[in-house]
């Protein structure tokens, strides 16, 4: 069970995820341009993802800081497999289309997001044991 809740947690960041492009769609994204809008998800995305990830690490911590940065990048893995296998044979995106959202210098900023995930648990993991360590003091 305990190797089954990284992905139970990505699971529900993925949900997130879509709740995200959700909101994106049928808010804001019909008032902004379609790169400026996705600019502004990129920002909401990493802030939700940052309440879920600070959960998870404070309800089941890392034992090492290893392992909370194999959990960020289990977590990325996932991420990169699930968006070009999803939408390129379900979603039916030319690869072309998905290797262009990871063009910064076109202000695509879905690579920050791919970041985040992978290094959240571990800053969060840090944040968790100076908290704890300040506390014992």
């Amino acid at each position: 069970m305990i190797r089954l809740r990284p992905l139970l947690a990505w699971l529900v960041l993925l949900g997130v995820a879509m709740l995200n492009g959700t909101l994106r769609d049928f808010t804001y994204g019909k008032h902004l341009s379609e790169l400026s809008a996705h600019q502004l998800s990129t920002l909401i995305g990493i802030l939700l993802f940052a309440l879920v990830i600070q959960r998870y690490v404070r309800r089941w911590p890392p034992a090492t800081a290893r392992e909370a940065w194999h959990i960020g990048l289990f977590w990325m893995l996932l991420t990169v497999a699930f968006e070009f296998l999803f939408f390129h044979y379900v979603g039916g995106h030319s690869w072309q289309v998905l290797l262009a959202n990871y063009d910064m210098s076109a202000g695509r900023l879905w690579p920050l997001i791919l970041l985040w995930v992978a290094v959240a648990p571990y800053l969060f993991f840090r944040l968790t044991r100076s908290r704890g360590t300040a506390n014992h003091n």
